[in-house]
């Protein structure tokens, strides 16, 4: 049996995945979100909508948001332009 995941708080930011929103167009002014960072433990952070409330009341089956989670939404062309900076293992 896999051991359950946890987030590691200390993890550092190691590199941007993708471009940032800036060079998509996706921002203006000193806005810097959505975005995308691979972290120095190889977890990946999302920086995007908070749109948990949102979507709590229809979720499909067998998915959930958790205490302590959020349900983030980044825009598909900030996943399209992170997708060669991801690796397939």
């Amino acid at each position: 049996m896999a051991e359950k995941w946890e987030a590691d708080p200390g993890a550092a930011f190691a590199r941007r995945l993708g471009k940032s929103s800036h060079e998509l167009g996706q921002t203006s002014g000193n806005a810097s979100c959505p975005d995308m960072w691979e972290l120095d433990n190889g977890d990946v952070a999302v920086i995007g909508a908070d749109l948990t409330a949102s979507y709590e009341g229809r979720l499909p089956a067998g998915v959930s948001v958790d205490p302590g989670e959020r349900l983030v939404v980044i825009p598909r062309a900030t996943i399209r332009a992170a997708k060669t900076d991801i690796p397939d293992e």
